[in-house]
């Protein structure tokens, strides 16, 4: 349907997408939103992605689309807004596969309360059900880092993982760097950009970094990698700690 506002379509987040209780993840729906925008940019462009409501799951939604921009809205009031932007976001650096699952077992949702247990991401799901991506802190670095083993069930109909699987990925570790500052809080803000695909089966490195903080606004880094350090997507984040 087009209106004066732009085209609109619908999405619902599905229940399996989910993120703190009875919302969705924030990673999955800004890269979902993100993925509306990609048949208008060019895939060196990096996209923003702001975060102003929590997402309801399985909740018809209203996806406005403008020339070079996105916005997710229910019942009138905009959730989540998506924009290119002209820079590239630094990534941390990389850490080798198998040093990164050995990390694993620093996972501070592990060792401690986790604030989001059914998190499709870093929640404690069932293997193939949720992502399972565990960062835990690299001895000697100011890095955390997981072994990401990438599920068959998150494919699409066509074998590929979708981008949106991508941005998950990237979204969770950038709040757990920052769990020794209270982290992770809420994300508000995630800018992405993804150079190459993940694959089903695959075994990719993802490392995270907190990068500062700001009232409670708390900031960080994240990036994924194939195992010979070869560069898949990057991302930064902004986290707001409760008031």
């Amino acid at each position: 349907m087009t209106t004066d506002a732009g085209l609109q379509t619908s999405l619902a987040v599905p229940a399996r997408f989910r993120g703190p209780e009875g919302t969705a993840n924030g990673g999955w729906s800004a890269g979902t939103l993100a993925g509306t925008l990609a048949g208008t940019l060019d895939g060196a462009h990096a996209i923003e992605v702001t975060l102003r409501r929590p997402i309801p799951l399985d909740t018809p939604l209203v996806v406005t689309h403008m020339a070079n921009s996105a916005s997710l809205a229910h019942g009138g009031e905009v959730l989540a807004e998506a924009i290119p932007v002209a820079q590239d976001v630094t990534p941390p650096p990389f850490v080798p596969f198998t040093e990164a699952a050995r990390a694993e077992a620093g996972f501070a949702g592990l060792t401690g309360r986790h604030p989001a247990p059914e998190c499709f991401v870093c929640g404690l799901r069932d293997p193939g059900d949720g992502l399972r991506i565990f960062p835990g802190p690299v001895e000697g670095t100011g890095l955390i880092a997981a072994g990401w083993r990438v599920p068959v069930t998150v494919t699409e109909e066509d074998g590929v993982v979708p981008a949106a699987l991508v941005w998950a990925a990237l979204d969770c570790p950038t709040g757990w760097a920052n769990a020794p500052a209270g982290g992770p809080g809420l994300l508000g803000r995630i800018t992405a950009q993804i150079f190459r695909r993940v694959y089903p089966n695959g075994t990719y490195s993802v490392v995270a970094r907190a990068t500062g903080r700001e009232g409670r606004k708390l900031f960080g880094e994240s990036a994924v990698y194939e195992v010979d350090g070869t560069l898949v997507a990057a991302a930064k984040a902004t986290w707001l700690l409760p008031a």
